[in-house]
């Protein structure tokens, strides 16, 4: 899924409202790798968006004119998945490449895996 879309600018993120219960929506930059979208979040874990999918994972992202049914869930530290996140997204927008540093906005931003069906 999203395969022919990876090269898109932009996702839109619904998580929802851990006080409300309703629908947020975000657009966001994105990067996919097998079956699986990665995010970054610049506000870390005090993003709303983040803290929604803490308590509810269940999200939906929308591609272009595709959407799925997701789940959501914050990388952990250190793993070669955070290191893969932060490479993906700084390569699509930021021009990062093998053997160069990585930008401030991807060395401190909280990365979020969306696992798809």
């Amino acid at each position: 899924m999203f395969e022919r879309l990876a090269d898109e600018d932009f996702a839109y993120l619904t998580t929802i409202g851990r006080s409300t219960g309703k629908a947020h929506t975000i657009e966001i930059w994105f990067g996919r790798h097998d079956d699986r979208l990665y995010v970054l979040s610049g506000g870390g874990d005090r993003a709303d968006w983040v803290r929604n999918l803490r308590k509810t994972p269940q999200v939906r992202i929308r591609i272009g004119t595709q959407t799925a049914s997701a789940t959501a869930r914050v990388v952990r530290a250190g793993t070669q998945e955070d290191a893969l996140a932060r490479e993906l997204l700084d390569g699509k927008y930021q021009g990062w490449r093998e053997g160069k540093r990585l930008s401030s906005w991807a060395r401190n931003a909280l990365p979020v895996a969306v696992d798809l069906p």
